[in-house]
């Protein structure tokens, strides 16, 4: 894995947990949502956004969306691929319901915890 991907790991992980967690409050969009969030922060480690996706094929068949699981198999794939040549859209949520290559803002918060991975250490 590599520096970046160690450091932003923890901020990825506190996203996949909270996604669980408001799954078990019975809200499963907010769970997406953090999911999505993992995305923006993990998709630039290859390890980091493969695991988010395999969460969101998780949520997809744990609710039953057949095409969240079978866009997130194809982006499971793309994203062992496109990750480690660079192929990342920045800002991009993950999720079916955007483009896999549509590049979107990141959210002021996210982008703090990004630089601040890739500068620590420097």
């Amino acid at each position: 894995m590599s520096e970046f991907g160690r450091r932003i790991r923890p901020s990825v992980e506190r996203e996949i947990l909270a996604a669980y967690q408001a799954e078990e409050q019975g809200q499963p969009g907010m769970a997406f949502s953090h999911l999505e969030r993992a995305h923006i922060l993990g998709q630039t480690s290859t390890v980091e956004h493969v695991r988010v996706h395999w969460h969101m094929f998780l949520w997809g068949i744990r609710h039953r969306n057949l095409g969240e699981c079978l866009g997130q198999l194809i982006r499971i794939v793309g994203a062992a691929i496109g990750t480690a040549i660079g192929l990342v859209p920045q800002g991009n949520t993950g999720g079916t319901n955007v483009k896999p290559f549509q590049s979107m803002p990141i959210p002021p918060d996210l982008a703090a915890l990004i630089e601040k991975a890739r500068t620590s250490g420097k």
